[in-house]
């Protein structure tokens, strides 16, 4: 056990090295975190021995762990600052709310299967010590409006439309990163801020993710 333990440790520091660092992550929290918090506790247990590969894994229920790259550009574009209220929706097994809440962050966390959200909660206990996030399982395309306004929401997968809804539980100069949808299979990695009552958009890295059911577009009425 020692010695697995040990190639996960070392696992983490290659990941930070030949992944994060080469493509552009500099965020010395982001990377302090992903260098921490453990990934092989949010996998499931066959797939462990991928928890460093740069590729996501997937879950099961329309859900995956985004791989390490793509995960720490996206918050790397919304600057995770220490003590800020975030929301992190679609969440899967917790490893995007464990990073942040590593961060510093005050993290609540919403994912819809029942199955994923518990494992979440295991594997949180697992893996922080101190500042876990809340994990509650809910509809994550409705947020948490008990909680906000939030300074940072995190949409863990691909997205065809943010809910207009989301923005509302956003305070004042609030993020949100995703993923959106574009032609064919791909997506980018979009920043939403808020401010002054308008929310303005910046356009980042092509990502591969999960396409969420929960944020595809309402069908409209057919005659």
């Amino acid at each position: 056990m020692l010695g697995l333990d040990l190639d996960f440790a070392r696992a983490r520091r290659f990941m930070r090295d030949g992944q994060l660092t080469p493509n552009g992550v500099t965020d010395p929290l982001l990377l302090d975190a992903m260098s921490e918090i453990p990934r092989e506790n949010f996998l499931p247990e066959a797939m462990r021995e991928r928890a460093y590969a740069d590729a996501q894994v997937q879950l099961g229920a329309g859900r995956a762990v985004l791989s390490p790259m793509v995960l720490a550009r996206l918050l790397q574009m919304a600057l995770p600052q220490p003590g800020e209220r975030a929301l992190v929706l679609a969440a899967g097994t917790g490893y995007g709310a464990a990073v942040l809440a590593r961060m510093g962050l005050q993290v609540t966390a919403i994912e819809s299967d029942p199955t994923l959200a518990a494992t979440a909660r295991h594997a949180l206990d697992f893996s922080l010590t101190e500042n876990r996030p809340e994990v509650h399982a809910g509809d994550p395309r409705l947020g948490a409006p008990a909680g906000a306004p939030f300074r940072l929401i995190l949409i863990e997968g691909m997205v065809e439309e943010v809910p207009n809804g989301l923005f509302s539980q956003l305070g004042e100069g609030g993020r949100l990163v995703t993923i959106r949808h574009e032609a064919g299979s791909v997506g980018r990695g979009v920043l939403l801020r808020r401010a002054g009552g308008a929310v303005s958009e910046s356009v980042g890295l092509d990502a591969a993710a999960p396409l969420l059911a929960e944020f595809a577009p309402a069908p409209g009425f057919v005659l």
